[in-house]
Order: C-alpha cells, then structure tokens, then sequence
C-alpha cells in the first residue's frame, strides 16, 4: 500500500510539472520579474493567464512576503467573487471586472511599506495551479527644502543657507552662485542629506544667487530651490541740494537725504546747527522743503540722520544764502540775438536751396541745347552723305571703287608725269627701238619701253629748246592743276577727284592707240609706224626735229578743251593717282 501511495505521488508531482511547463502566461512571461514604481503614484502587478480548450480558471491568489511568510492580499474565485485581507482592504483592487481572465492588481496610491516580493497563484482545471512572482521596488521622490540666514556686513565666515532633502534612493545635492564660498554635504541615518553653504558676507554679496540643486533618478532633469543670499549693512547717508545757488528771495529750495543702506532706513530725521529747523521748514520723507523764499539767515549746517535695524548714518550739508544770485538769466538781448542767429541759419538754407535749383536748371537748358545743336550736325551730316551717296548712284562707272570722271583725271596725271620724266631723262642707254612714222625724221627716233620718244639733247640750241619746251609744259601743267582745283572748289570734292568728261563730250574723234601700253602680240600700223634704226651713243639730233617730235607726240596723246589740255581716252591706259602709287 505504501509504495502504491509514493507511485501515485510521483505521477501526480510529474502530472504538475509537466501542466506548469505547458502553461500559457501571456504577462508577465517571465516567471520571476523585477518593477519599480514611484510614491504616491498609482501601482500595477501584471498577472494574465490564457486558458485552453477545455480547461478552466477557478481561482486567483495574490500574496506578498513579508519577514519570510506570506500574506493573503486578495482573492478571486469563479463564482463566490472577491475578497480582500487585513491591512490591504480598501488600498488593493483588480484591473479588470473579470480577475479570472485578467488577475492584474492595481494599488491607487503606492506607499514606501509596500516594497516588496507580490506572487499571483492562478488555480485552474484540471492542469492545477500556476505562478508568478513580481519584486516591486518603491523609489521616493525626494522632498527638499532651504533654510536662508540673513548675515550681516563684517560678521565672520559662516553658513549662509541650508538645503536638505529626503528620497529613496538618497539623492544629491549642489549649489548654483557665483559667490565665493565652500559647501559640506551630510547625510543622516533616516535617508535624508544636508549641503550647507559657507561664505564671509559683503555688502556687494546683497541679493546675489545661491540657488540649491536636487538629484534623483526619478527626476528628468534636478529640481532648482532658488535663493538670494541676504547680507545687511548700515545706511550710508549723503545730502544733495536741489539748486547750488543759494540767495535771498529763492523759491522752492530743498535738500534731499539718500539713505542707502539694506533694510532700508525708515526713519529720518532732520536738524539745523544742532537744534530745531527754522519755520517755514518740513520733512517730506527724505526731502527737507522750504515753503517760502530763502531768506538771510537760513544760512547754517542741516544734518541728516538716518537708522535701520544694523546702524545708523548721518551726513551735513552747508548752505550759504547770498543777496545776490549768483547766475545771470537771460536777458532781452540774449533772446534777440538767438533770434537773429535762427533767422540768419534759415535764411541760409533757402538761399542754399535756391542756388541748387538755379544751377539744377541751367545745367538743363545747357544740356538741352547741347542735344538740339548735335540734332542740327547729325541731319547736316546726314544730308551730306546722302549728296554724295546720290553722286555716286548717278555714275557710269564700272569700277566700285572709282568714278568715271575720277578715272580721266587719273590718266591726264599719268599721262602728264610720263611725258615730263620721258622729257627730262637726257639718255636711254640699252633701248633697242626707235619711234619712226609721223612722229620723228626718216632716221627714226629712240622710244623707251612704255612708247614715249627718247630725245638726245647734244648741243646748246636743242638744249635751250627743250628747256623752253618744258617751260611750256609745265604751265601748261600747271594751269590744268588750277583748272581742276577751282572745280574741285565748285563741286565740294578734292581736286584729284575732280571728274573729266570723255572726249566724246568734247566732240572729238575717235581714239588713237597708247603706243605706250600695248601688249605683248600687239601688232602695229604700217602707216604709223617706220621701221625702227639704232642710234649710236654720241650722234648730234636736229633740235627742229627734236621740237616736231615732242609737238606731234602730244597732240597724239593730249587734246585741248576749253582752254584745258586733257589726255586722249585709251583702253590700255594706265591710271594713277597723283598724291600716290599707281593703282
């Protein structure tokens, strides 16, 4: 029978551990769980046990050890309800109206005592009993407070103020000043500290900050006491008069006593050269007002005494009443002459304001005749461009550059300078030919390689003639620059611009060939032309000859025109400028 018993003892204690290995807590799940809560703040013990299919709670159990025993709080059961034990009836409660579903306790207001180890018993059926057990740890928000001293100037070093405070855990304590001093913390048995503030008090230390700091871990941030640092001294008394000059017939005359000094003083008081003031004399707090005019003898020392709970101060003033005053009002002629210095100042400006806009408005009318005068020249400029633009538009000619006109003075030039350098060179040495036909004498005359005669002067006659020829040429030459510059004069062109009508115009025949600018496979006229002859260097030439010769080769190439010599047209011709190159 006995070892059936333990047989069964064993399967029932194999039956519960395998039911509370399988158990379905949802909180807390942890068997064993640690929480800390707050004073004098609202408490909750999670305990939630999930039922299966088929299975039943039939009860709840909260207990708490205390000193190794544990003690019934409150209980929950399917269908007798709950029931609360002893000290705990009225501070316990469950969270929901249901403990059987969800058995969390709440504790409203959590006190210091109820620190402790809670365990939640959940019985149910037929898988049998379950716990969980909670460790509550209850911190204390420290209560804190400061204790003030009111120190007084010249004491000795001493403590100034007091902060204590009480927690759990303990908490920390500091000061926030910038005052010199030193602090000591202490801490007592019962879970409370002390810092005290230790300085030697100054009279400039009066009202400066010594605030106390608290630490905790329940706080976020440390709890300031705020504190000024209170240090007495006695009243520093000074006199001050309301006007330095002291005569007869002065109006409204005071003295003013500034005390100074912390606490300020209440009482003060008021004394002429040691006895009684003078009537017509009162105090006003700390003035002393004369109700009537000063008179002679007001004259004397007024002391002011002033006391506080420290001390007491006292300060003398020596008034000294003159017949006279001693200041110089204003008198009519010193307002006349502010007078005249204000007008004087205002007149300036306006005539300072009138010259800016008088020269404001003739630098407009300059500038406004400045822009009609260039109006003017930019329309005469534009008119003039506009002349020579229709000049142009009005020309035959095929060159872009140069008019027609330009081109017959062009060749008049060239043809001239030919002729003179032709005249003026007295030797052609290295010329293989001669100018023959109606030009020169049957022996034929020596031409340069631009066509132009070659004449040999040997003797004095032909040198004579060909000088008085040249004489003749260059009037010539000579009247036609004239000609041209006073049409140059009438046109408004420069004279080497000048234009010269063809001789089409003049009605002249037709041209005759430029022997000087043939081209290469140029054949020449039988009837023109004589055989060419080669003139040994040293040969004497007639000078009637010579003279024949220069006149037929000029009517050749030149022709008059109304008193002007101008060159015959050629279509080989050469143009030149004559201030320049040739073009």
């Amino acid at each position: 029978m006995e070892l059936a018993g333990r047989r069964t003892t064993c399967l029932a204690l194999l039956f519960l551990t395998v039911v509370c290995v399988q158990s379905n807590f949802v909180e807390p799940l942890e068997p064993v769980t640690s929480q800390l809560s707050l004073a004098e703040s609202q408490t909750r013990l999670p305990c939630h046990y999930q039922v299966e299919e088929g299975q039943k709670v039939v009860q709840v159990t909260w207990y708490k050890e205390v000193d190794g025993s544990k003690d019934q709080i409150i209980t929950a059961h399917f269908t007798e309800g709950h029931t609360e034990f002893g000290r705990y009836s009225g501070r316990v409660k469950f969270e929901s109206s249901s403990p059987t579903e969800n058995s969390a306790l709440l504790i409203p207001s959590t006190e210091e005592s109820d620190d402790g180890s809670y365990t939640c018993h959940i019985s149910t059926y037929p898988n049998g009993n379950f716990d969980r057990k909670i460790i509550l740890t209850v911190w204390l928000l420290p209560i804190s407070s400061l204790d003030p001293v009111n120190l007084v100037e010249g004491q000795s070093f001493r403590v100034a103020a007091t902060c204590r405070a009480v927690g759990r855990p303990l908490p920390r304590l500091s000061w926030d000043t910038d005052l010199p001093g030193l602090s000591q913390n202490r801490t007592s048995e019962g879970g409370s500290v002390s810092s005290y503030y230790s300085l030697h008090p100054l009279r400039s230390m009066n009202g400066k900050k010594l605030d106390c700091l608290v630490w905790h871990p329940g706080l976020e941030r440390p709890r300031r006491i705020s504190n000024h640092l209170v240090v007495q001294y006695p009243p520093d008394a000074t006199i001050s008069p309301a006007s330095e000059d002291w005569h007869v017939g002065l109006e409204n005359a005071e003295l003013v006593c500034d005390s100074g000094g912390f606490p300020k003083p209440q009482n003060i008081t008021w004394t002429w050269r040691g006895g009684a003031l003078p009537d017509g004399v009162s105090v006003d707090g700390g003035k002393l007002v004369f109700g009537r005019a000063i008179r002679m003898n007001d004259s004397g020392v007024y002391e002011c005494v002033v006391k506080n709970n420290v001390g007491v101060g006292k300060a003398g003033y020596t008034v000294t009443v003159a017949e006279k005053s001693q200041r110089k009002g204003s008198s009519p002629d010193d307002n006349l002459k502010l007078i005249i210095i204000g007008a004087s100042a205002a007149a300036l400006v306006m005539l300072m304001v009138i010259v800016v806009l008088l020269v404001h408005r003739h630098h407009r009318k300059r500038n406004k005749k400045l822009e009609m005068e260039l109006s003017e020249k930019t329309e005469e400029i534009t008119s003039f461009s506009r002349q020579a633009s229709f000049r142009r538009l009005n020309s035959v000619s095929t060159d872009p550059r140069v008019q027609p006109e330009d081109y017959a003075l062009l060749r008049v030039d060239s043809r001239m300078r030919n002729s003179q350098i032709s005249l003026e060179r007295p030797i052609y040495k290295g010329s293989q030919s001669t100018l023959g036909g109606k030009w020169g004498p049957p022996g034929g005359v020596e031409v340069d390689e631009l066509g132009r005669p070659v004449i040999w002067h040997n003797g004095r006659e032909s040198l004579r003639r060909v000088e008085m020829d040249r004489d003749v040429e260059e009037r010539t030459r000579m009247e036609l620059y004239r000609k041209n510059s006073n049409m140059s004069l009438d046109s408004g062109l420069p004279s080497s611009l000048v234009p010269v009508k063809a001789q089409q115009d003049d009605g002249v025949g037709p041209r005759e060939p430029d022997l000087g600018h043939l081209r290469e496979g140029d054949s020449l006229h039988k009837e023109d032309w004589a055989p060419t002859q080669s003139v040994e260097e040293g040969h004497e030439d007639d000078s009637y000859s010579s003279s024949h010769q220069i006149s037929e080769a000029l009517n050749t190439h030149f022709y008059y025109s109304n008193g002007v010599l101008r060159p015959r047209p050629h279509s080989n011709a050469i143009l030149l400028n004559p201030r320049s190159q040739m073009i």
